[in-house]
């Protein structure tokens, strides 16, 4: 009994995560597995590479906090997913390797604009949830924050109503953000992806939630659609049952996705 006991605490120390620095301390990211790091994975807003635990066990991997999320610091100034794209672009220089990305909403933002400015040094992209292609926007709501928007920039509603008014049409996101990272945000939901999916060399695997009603799943067909007409080797899997966070909620679903790309070079 002793033996099993020991046996089983020795399979769990093989497999340890650690926290490390990358890009000089600007970014931390879990570092688990024997040898080089053979995934990237970038995690959604207001999440952590801790995401990617379970669907990421048995790999070599590397899951960022990305800028301004857990353990990594907040930009000094708002990014887009262009500025994401390039603090995250040494890490696949220190991987040595070209690596699987993995991309989670807001980290599949950045891991297509890393996978078409440097389509060198990416083996392949695996996106779940990502929001690729702008939906329009809701009319009505939009113009009434534009008014209310002008009526602060004019004086006549001061900035604690304004934030009010913010915190009352704006998203969980939008409102649990706050300074550069709330900057961040609103640059990155105005963003889309056509030239970006377009100029893409590596395979692509769309793996997306059935009841995902952040991101539904039309928007991986219409990316699909994009990527294949621009010769680009894409796929599409809907897990059913499984809504917008996938990485938790469904990680054997995205393990064996994971697991095919590497099989398949």
């Amino acid at each position: 009994m002793q033996n099993s006991i020991l046996d089983c605490c020795a399979l769990r120390i093989e497999y340890v995560v650690a926290l490390r620095a990358f890009g000089g301390g600007s970014m931390f990211g879990d570092v688990a597995g024997d040898g080089p790091a053979v995934v990237l994975a970038l995690h959604g807003w207001g999440r952590r590479g801790t995401d990617f635990a379970a669907s990421l066990q048995g790999f070599a991997y590397i899951a960022l906090d990305l800028p301004g999320f857990g353990a990594s610091p907040a930009p000094d100034r708002p990014q887009s997913a262009v500025g994401y794209a390039e603090m995250v672009a040494p890490v696949l220089e220190e991987m040595g390797v070209r690596p699987i990305l993995v991309g989670h909403s807001f980290g599949g933002r950045v891991a297509v604009v890393l996978a078409a400015r440097h389509p060198e040094k990416v083996g392949g992209l695996i996106l779940t949830g990502v929001p690729l292609i702008r939906r329009p926007r809701l009319q009505g709501a939009s113009s009434v924050f534009r008014v209310l928007r002008w009526g602060h920039k004019i004086g006549l509603i001061s900035k604690a109503r304004m934030e009010r008014f913010r915190r009352r049409y704006g998203s969980a996101d939008y409102r649990a953000a706050t300074g550069v990272m709330r900057q961040t945000l609103v640059a990155a939901v105005n963003e889309s992806y056509e030239d970006e999916l377009r100029s893409i060399k590596a395979p692509v695997h769309l793996i997306w939630g059935e009841a995902d009603t952040e991101v539904p799943v039309r928007v991986a067909v219409e990316a699909a659609a994009l990527l294949k007409g621009a010769g680009v080797e894409v796929t599409i899997e809907v897990v059913p049952g499984v809504g917008h966070w996938l990485p938790t909620e469904a990680p054997t679903a995205l393990q064996h996705a994971v697991e095919a790309m590497l099989s398949n070079p």
